[in-house]
């Protein structure tokens, strides 16, 4: 009886010194994860800062880019990442928020950058009215009136006189230093990126977002345990339009112009939804990963090959082997294969 007493004890006791030893690695795990955070943002905060780098300009331009596709896609990741929705046409809302703050612009004077917030509302209440449409399908047929969705506004306003038809409408040239004409921008579509990893973030570890997933996994299966499937779709689809509407304004005035086919193109779309499968869609670093990696490569090979078919080529042979050897995405992939870094571990 002794003996098996102690052998007990002793079981327990190893029990015991593997959780602590396990907790003690996930502490070290997420303060890797926080310092590691830190620093990346700390580096992209003050890298405007430092003038002298060579084609300082350029460098802000990609960094406005890179940020801009991040908030885009992780946006996107709210809706189609948890629930399995694919919107190919979410652009729309990005295309709207250009459009508002641009006639904001226009007939008020009032910058953008004030705007901006007030332009996603307007993107926010146009996806719960999409979604009263669009969720009355799903799979296949959900893809196609997305589409459709967004081809009816692009011809909406390819013909409205208002928006400028399929001109457009030329914005003021913003009123700043031509030494510093991108860091605005920079900071603005930095701020719209943390934001939106904050909120993917925030979804990731509440009900909300725990309802979405079990959405994603079986639709059957969460309304028979309770959930408003309907109702968390609706939601979902309408927060993840926000962020798009205020992307649009500010990008909208960065180049100076609105048009059509420039901000309701389908192929912007589908890149969302592209950068949140390669990175890893499901996850909240996974969208910010493959956005930087699409973008990052997209230049690379502007920079060497220019813009040739062979550029074309390159690119979309990279994301082929990519997507053949990351079948979950990269985040998804190494997290599977126990080899994802802790700095990148934000689930």
């Amino acid at each position: 009886m002794t003996d098996g007493l102690k052998d007990l004890r002793s079981e327990t006791d190893a029990e015991v010194v593997d959780t602590v030893a396990v907790e003690e690695a996930l502490r070290r795990r997420r303060r890797v994860r926080n310092v590691g955070g830190l620093v990346i943002l700390l580096a992209v905060l003050l890298l405007p800062l430092f003038r002298s780098i060579g084609a300082y300009n350029y460098v802000l331009q990609v960094g406005v880019s890179v940020f801009m596709w991040i908030a885009l896609s992780s946006s996107w990741n709210i809706l189609g990442g948890y629930t399995g929705y694919i919107s190919l046409g979410h652009n729309v809302f990005y295309g709207v928020g250009a459009y508002f703050s641009a006639l904001l612009l226009i007939h008020f004077g009032i910058s953008p950058f004030l705007s901006a917030a007030l332009a996603g509302v307007v993107a926010l209440c146009l996806g719960l009215i999409a979604g009263l449409v669009t969720f009355r399908t799903h799979g296949p047929s959900f893809i196609i009136s997305t589409i459709a969705l967004l081809f009816i506004v692009l011809l909406w306003f390819d013909s409205w006189a208002l928006t400028g038809g399929a001109n457009g409408l030329s914005l003021p040239v913003p009123p700043f230093p031509r030494e510093w004409f991108r860091m605005p921008f920079y900071y603005a579509m930095l701020g719209c990126a943390v934001f939106a990893l904050f909120l993917g973030h925030r979804v990731q570890h509440s009900k909300f977002g725990l309802a979405l997933r079990a959405i994603g996994a079986d639709q059957v299966k969460a309304e028979v345990a309770g959930i408003n499937t309907r109702l968390f779709k609706m939601l979902a689809f309408a927060l993840s339009a926000f962020i798009p509407g205020v992307v649009g304004a500010i990008f909208a005035y960065s180049i100076s112009y609105v048009r059509p086919t420039v901000f309701f193109l389908i192929a912007v779309g589908a890149q969302m939804v592209l950068m949140a499968i390669i990175g890893g869609r499901g996850t909240v670093a996974g969208p910010a990963i493959g956005a930087a990696f699409v973008i990052l490569l997209n230049e690379m090979s502007l920079t060497y090959l220019g813009a040739t078919e062979l550029n074309l080529v390159f690119s979309g042979a990279l994301l082929i082997v990519v997507l053949l050897f990351f079948p979950g995405g990269i985040v998804g992939s190494l997290r599977e294969r126990g080899k994802l870094p802790a700095i990148l571990d934000w689930d």
